[in-house]
């Protein structure tokens, strides 16, 4: 939800500002940014999601304002209405509803070749809330040529249980991130970035059982968990009205979790250029947890089955439409934006109780959303 705006006046300026403008913000999801303010913006969106027994929707808000000429403000306010009858919920409790209201602020500030960013969080459910603070800066270096960026992200989560007014318990989150980004032609720009994270204290579900011997046990994780991810992009411009981008992730963390993700993605103007279609195939492959099991056939000091801590694959299609509703440049673009996206997650290891059967099901992902920058 962020746009930014490249004002380099020389040539390689002016590829990135056209990569920028083809790809409808893939390069800033991929590392590369520009040293500028984002435009003052205003966006109103409506997402809604339905996979696996759980329904999510609601609205966002968004509103960015310039307040001098270095400093831009930002805030944002995210809805989630939960309908939640997954297989976890239907084979050991009722069904329920809740809502989660999350709400931000944000502030950047430029200083000659440096964009400095900062940003709180706050997230409320009734059982749950989740506070979270980061500072990115990003600096650009060889004539705008290379974009270096950095940041960190700290968080404290309170967790407690419904019924169960004796429970709470905590956690602590940290994220650390470096990234580049290159220009490396004309038409191509490069990506790489590397994530370090750090959890510590109540990292499960209070609610989440686990099978040992075929009798229903409490799960029990690790309170302690460390990982790493490392990212891989390329964004290439192919012609006046199309270009590309692919992506390669790496994750893995002391819980014995690895996973990979492979992207690719195709985008293209059409209409006199008041459409922009966007187009992206994914895959992602997970490897399990040690302490996961669908059924534990010994005593173990940590045992989960948790099904996002399984073995799994998951492809995924998706694509957007974007129209230019009005634009006067140099003074205001509005944008009227659709996405849908549908998901397959396929389970090796983890079982349906009710049936016997190994777990698979489908989700579909839908946004709309309407953006004005001026």
């Amino acid at each position: 939800m962020v746009a930014t705006r490249n004002r380099n006046e020389g040539k390689f300026g002016r590829i990135v500002q056209r990569l920028l403008a083809l790809l409808g913000g893939v390069l800033a999801a991929h590392g590369a940014r520009a040293v500028d303010l984002p435009q003052d913006q205003a966006e109103v969106l409506y997402h809604s999601y339905n996979g696996g027994g759980v329904v999510a929707n609601g609205p966002a808000l968004l509103v960015r304002k310039r307040v001098a000429d270095s400093v831009s403000l930002s805030a944002s306010y995210y809805v989630d209405a939960v309908s939640n009858a997954s297989i976890d919920v239907v084979t050991t409790a009722s069904p329920y509803r809740e809502k989660r209201n999350e709400y931000t602020l944000g502030a950047d500030y430029v200083y000659r070749d440096s964009l400095i960013s900062l940003s709180t969080s706050s997230s409320q459910e009734p059982d749950y809330t989740a506070n979270r603070v980061g500072l990115d800066i990003s600096q650009e270096t060889f004539g705008g040529m290379t974009t270096v960026s950095m940041g960190f992200t700290s968080g404290v989560d309170s967790v407690r249980k419904h019924n169960a007014p004796e429970f709470s318990d905590s956690a602590r989150h940290w994220q650390y991130r470096v990234g580049v980004s290159q220009i490396l032609s004309k038409q191509w720009v490069a990506s790489a970035n590397f994530e370090a994270l750090s959890d510590a204290g109540f990292l499960g579900s209070p609610y989440r059982v686990a099978r040992v011997f075929g009798s229903a046990v409490a799960e029990r994780d690790p309170r302690t968990r460390s990982a790493r991810a490392a990212r891989f992009g390329i964004v290439g411009d192919l012609g006046s009205d199309d270009a590309m981008h692919a992506d390669y992730r790496y994750y893995w963390d002391t819980w014995g979790i690895k996973a990979h993700t492979v992207e690719l993605g195709y985008s293209r103007y059409f209409g006199d250029k008041k459409w922009l279609a966007d187009g992206f195939l994914r895959y992602y492959k997970q490897q399990r947890a040690l302490f996961y099991s669908d059924n534990e056939q010994a005593q173990t000091s940590y045992v989960s089955r948790n099904r996002q801590l399984g073995s799994f694959t998951s492809p995924s299609l998706g694509s957007t439409i974007t129209y230019g509703l009005r634009k006067l440049p140099g003074r205001y673009d509005a944008q009227l934006s659709g996405s849908y996206q549908y998901v397959h997650f396929n389970y090796s290891d983890f079982t349906d109780i009710r049936t016997g059967k190994l777990y698979a099901y489908n989700a579909s992902v839908l946004q709309l959303y309407l953006t004005a920058t001026f």
